[in-house]
C-alpha cells in the first residue's frame, strides 16, 4: 500500500488490534456411561425371592398334600369323598400361591424393564449432549483458529502521521542518529508519495546522509551542497531584489546579537540599502554578496579599494561614490563601525554564487554544513540559508496539497527567534510543510514549541531542566487517587444500678343501723257447686269455706365494721449494656499528574519519539519509533492505527479488540451453566457470525480441520439410536 499523499509520517507505532486468543479450547470429555446397576438388579431379585418364599412353601405343601390325598383315595385307604375334597382344597391353595408367585415375577421383570428403559433414555440424553458439546467445540475451535491466524498474521507496526490541519512539526531533543532515522523515515515516505523535500542540515553531523543513500537507491539524483565548500555553486539568494537582499544580509549580520535591537537592525538595513543602490547602478552586473562585501570595505575604508576594483567586484566610480557617501574621513564613527561589523560578518558569504553551473531539477535538495565550519560561520551560514529560503517561499504560490513540499531544518535552535517566526509564517502561507528540529529547549525555543497548528515531538532529552520543560509541555491529566483512609473503632459499656423501698399503712371503720315495722290483715270467703257429665248418672256436689287472718311484725338491726391494712415493698434493679462500633471511610482526591515523567524522557531510546497534538477527540499522545528499517518489515503497514480501526470488520470480526466471545462455552469445551440449564434441545443463537457477513477465504478449505468434531468411535454406545 502506498504512503499517504497529504500527510507526513514521522515513525511507526506498535499495536496489536487483534489480541492474543489464548490457548485452544479443550476437547469435551465424554461423561461416564449410564448403565443398569447389576447390584441393584440382584438386590431386586433377592428381595423378590424372600417375598415369594412363603408362597413357594405353601405351593409345595399344597401340591404334596393333594397328591397324597389322591394316592390314598386311589388305594382305598381314604374315603373317596374325603380324598376328593382334600385334593380340591390343595389344588385351590396351590393355584392361589402359584398365581401370586407369577405376579411377583412379572412385577420384577417390569421393574427391570422400566429401569433399563430409563437408563437407555439417560444414555441417549448423554449422547445428545455430548454431540452438542462436540459441535459447539468444533465451532469454537474454528473461531479460535481464525482468531489465532488473525493474531499471527496481523500488522503490528502502523504509521504515525500528523493529522490534517497540522502544517508544522516541532521536534525537541534527540541525538544525531535519532534525527537521521527520523529524517530518513519521513523523507522516504514523502519521496515515495511523489513529494519534494528540502533539507537544511545545520548540525554539522551529516544527518541527511542516510536519506541521500535511500534517494540514490530509488533512482533519485539528489542535489547536495556541503557548505562552505560548495558556496560558489549555491544559487540560493542570488536572484533577490535590492530590498530583499538588504533585508537578508542585515539579518545575517546580526546573528551574533542574542537580542538584536530594532535600532541596530534598521541601521544595518539602511547602510546595506545604500550600498546596494550604488552597486545596482550598473545594469549589466547584478549586485552579489561579494560585491556588497567589497562596497562595505570601501565604505569603512578598510584596505585598498583598488584590489576589489582589480578583482572586478566593484568599479572605480562605485568605490569613489561609496567612499564619498559619508565624506572621506567621516567623523560619523557609528556608520564606519557598523560597516566594519557588516563586512566582517558577510565576508564569509562572499563566495556565494561565484561559480554557478546548471544543475538538473531534483525532488530532494540538501544543504548541509561541514564539520570544519566555525561557530560564528555556522550561525552565519544557517541564518543565510534560512532567510534566503524564506524570501523564496514568500514568492511561491501555495501548493495544491499539504506537505507536497516539505522543508526540514535540523539544528534550528541555532537560529534566532525572529528568523524562526518569519520562516514559519512563510511556510504556512505557501502551504509548505515545515519540520523544525531542536537539539535543546532554549528559552526562545520553549516559547515557540507547538505554537499555531503544530504537532510536537520529543526525543531523548538528557538535560534535567529540558526534560522537565518537555514533561510540562506534554501536559498533565486528572486522576483520582486515594488521599485519606480512616478506620474508626469504638466500644461503649453502660452499667446502671437502682433500688426502691415502699411502705403503706391504712385503716377503715363503718357503722350501720336499721329499723322496720309491718302490719297486715287478710280475709277470704269461698263457695262452690258442681254436677257430673251427661254420659254418666247425675252426681251433685256443694262446698262452702270462710278464712280470716291478722299478722303484725317489728324488726331492728345495727352493724359495726373496722379494718386495718399495712403493706411494705422494696426492690433493687441492675442493668448492664455493652456496644461496639466500627467504621471504615475512604476518600478519593482529584490530582493532576504528568502524562510523561521527565525521567522517561531522559532514558528514551535513540529512535523513540513521543508525539503530541490536538485531535478531534482531544489531546493525543503517541509513542512512535522512527527506525526506517521498520518500513521494510512484513508486519508494517502504511495505514495509521485509526485508519485501520475504521476499516470494515473482516469475516472473523470478533478478532478485534473489544468484541466479546461469540459463545457462552467455557474453556473446557462444555457449555456454560445457563446453556446447560436450557438443555441440548433448546434453540440457541448460532455460534458463528451473527451479522450475516460472509466468512473469509481460508487455507483450510478442502482440508479436514484438526481436532474438530466428535472423537473417533470407540464403543457402541456412542452411536446415535434411530
Amino acid at each position: 500500500m502506498s504512503p499517504p499523499v497529504g500527510q507526513l509520517c514521522l515513525g511507526w507505532q506498535y499495536a496489536t488490534p487483534y489480541p492474543e486468543p489464548g490457548p485452544a479450547p479443550r476437547r469435551p470429555t465424554p461423561p461416564e456411561q449410564e448403565r443398569l446397576n447389576p447390584d441393584w438388579a440382584a438386590a431386586q431379585r433377592r428381595e423378590e425371592s424372600l417375598l415369594n418364599r412363603p408362597l413357594k412353601a405353601a405351593f409345595g405343601i399344597a401340591v404334596a398334600l393333594g397328591l397324597t390325598a389322591l394316592a390314598l383315595g386311589a388305594v382305598g385307604s381314604l374315603d373317596v369323598l374325603v380324598a376328593g375334597l382334600g385334593f380340591i382344597c390343595c389344588a385351590l391353595i396351590a393355584a392361589v400361591s402359584g398365581y401370586a408367585i407369577w405376579q411377583g415375577e412379572r412385577a420384577l421383570r417390569s421393574r427391570l424393564a422400566d429401569e433399563q428403559a430409563r437408563v437407555g433414555k439417560l444414555r441417549t440424553a448423554q449422547e445428545s449432549r455430548l454431540f452438542a458439546w462436540q459441535a459447539e467445540h468444533a465451532t469454537r475451535m474454528r473461531e479460535w483458529q481464525d482468531l489465532r491466524a488473525a493474531y499471527e498474521h496481523q500488522k503490528r507496526w502502523y504509521a504515525v502521521c500528523v493529522p490534517d490541519g497540522v502544517h508544522r512539526v516541532d521536534i525537541a531533543g534527540g541525538t544525531l542518529s535519532g534525527w537521521s532515522a527520523m529524517l530518513t523515515t519521513a523523507g522516504a515516505n514523502r519521496l515515495a508519495a511523489g513529494g519534494e523535500i528540502t533539507v537544511l542540515d545545520l548540525t554539522e553531523g551529516s544527518v541527511a546522509l542516510d536519506l541521500i543513500g535511500f534517494a540514490r537507491a530509488s533512482a533519485i539524483d539528489p542535489l547536495v551542497w556541503v557548505l562552505p565548500d560548495d558556496l560558489p555553486r549555491l544559487d540560493l539568494g542570488t536572484g533577490l531584489g535590492k530590498d530583499a537582499l538588504a533585508d537578508l544580509l542585515s539579518l545575517v549580520a546580526s546573528v551574533t546579537d542574542e537580542q538584536g535591537s530594532a535600532r541596530d537592525l534598521s541601521l544595518d538595513n539602511a547602510i546595506l540599502e545604500r550600498v546596494i543602490e550604488v552597486l545596482a547602478e550598473n545594469p549589466r552586473r547584478q549586485a552579489t554578496v561579494a560585491a556588497v562585501t567589497a562596497g562595505l570595505r570601501a565604505l569603512a575604508q578598510a584596505g585598498d579599494p583598488r584590489d576589489d576594483v582589480a578583482a572586478g567586484l566593484i568599479t572605480a566610480g562605485q568605490a569613489d561614490r561609496l567612499t564619498a557617501m559619508f565624506g572621506r574621513g567621516a567623523t560619523d564613527r557609528v556608520v564606519l563601525e557598523r560597516a566594519w561589523v557588516l563586512e566582517s560578518q558577510l565576508r564569509k558569504l562572499a563566495p556565494v554564487g561565484t561559480a554557478l553551473v546548471p544543475l538538473p531539477r531534483s525532488t530532494l535538495r540538501v544543504a548541509a554544513l561541514s564539520r570544519r565550519v566555525g561557530v560564528v560561520g555556522s550561525r552565519v551560514l544557517g541564518t543565510y540559508l534560512t532567510v534566503a529560503l524564506t524570501h523564496l517561499l514568500r514568492d511561491t504560490e501555495p501548493g495544491q496539497r499539504p506537505w507536497q513540499h516539505t522543508l526540514f531544518v535540523l539544528g534550528a535552535d541555532k537560529l534566532r527567534g525572529d528568523v524562526l517566526d518569519r520562516l514559519s509564517d512563510a511556510c504556512e502561507r505557501s502551504a509548505t510543510g515545515l519540520v523544525l528540529a531542536y537539539r535543546g529547549i532554549a528559552p526562545h525555543v520553549r516559547q515557540r514549541l507547538g505554537r499555531g497548528n503544530a504537532a510536537v515531538g520529543f526525543m531523548r532529552l538528557g538535560n534535567v531542566e529540558e526534560a522537565k520543560a518537555a514533561s510540562e509541555q506534554i501536559g498533565t491529566e486528572h486522576r483520582f487517587v486515594l488521599s485519606q483512609l480512616t478506620d474508626t473503632i469504638g466500644v461503649s459499656v453502660t452499667d446502671t444500678t437502682s433500688s426502691a423501698y415502699t411502705s403503706t399503712a391504712g385503716s377503715a371503720s363503718s357503722t350501720a343501723a336499721s329499723w322496720s315495722q309491718s302490719e297486715g290483715l287478710s280475709r277470704s270467703t269461698g263457695r262452690g257447686h258442681s254436677d257430673g257429665s251427661l254420659l254418666l248418672p247425675s252426681r251433685a256436689s256443694v262446698s262452702h269455706s270462710v278464712q280470716t287472718g291478722d299478722s303484725q311484725s317489728t324488726s331492728e338491726s345495727e352493724s359495726v365494721t373496722a379494718s386495718v391494712s399495712t403493706s411494705t415493698a422494696w426492690g433493687m434493679t441492675t442493668s448492664k449494656a455493652a456496644g461496639d462500633s466500627e467504621s471504615l471511610a475512604r476518600a478519593l482526591q482529584r490530582s493532576r499528574e504528568f502524562l510523561v515523567e521527565q525521567h522517561e524522557l531522559q532514558q528514551l531510546p535513540a529512535s523513540a519519539m513521543i508525539i503530541t497534538y490536538a485531535g478531534p477527540a482531544g489531546r493525543q499522545v503517541v509513542m512512535a519509533d522512527t527506525n526506517p528499517g521498520i518500513g521494510g518489515l512484513g508486519a508494517a503497514t502504511a495505514l495509521t492505527l485509526e485508519e485501520f480501526r475504521s476499516l470494515p470488520s473482516p469475516g472473523p470480526g470478533r478478532a478485534r479488540a473489544g468484541h466479546p466471545s461469540p459463545t457462552g462455552v467455557r474453556g473446557d469445551g462444555f457449555p456454560s451453566e445457563k446453556e446447560a440449564q436450557q438443555g441440548p434441545g433448546a434453540e440457541r443463537e448460532p455460534a458463528g457470525r451473527r451479522d450475516g457477513a460472509p466468512g473469509p477465504v481460508s487455507w483450510r478449505q478442502g482440508r479436514p480441520p484438526p481436532n474438530l468434531g466428535p472423537p473417533p468411535q470407540r464403543l457402541d454406545w456412542r452411536k446415535r439410536r434411530s
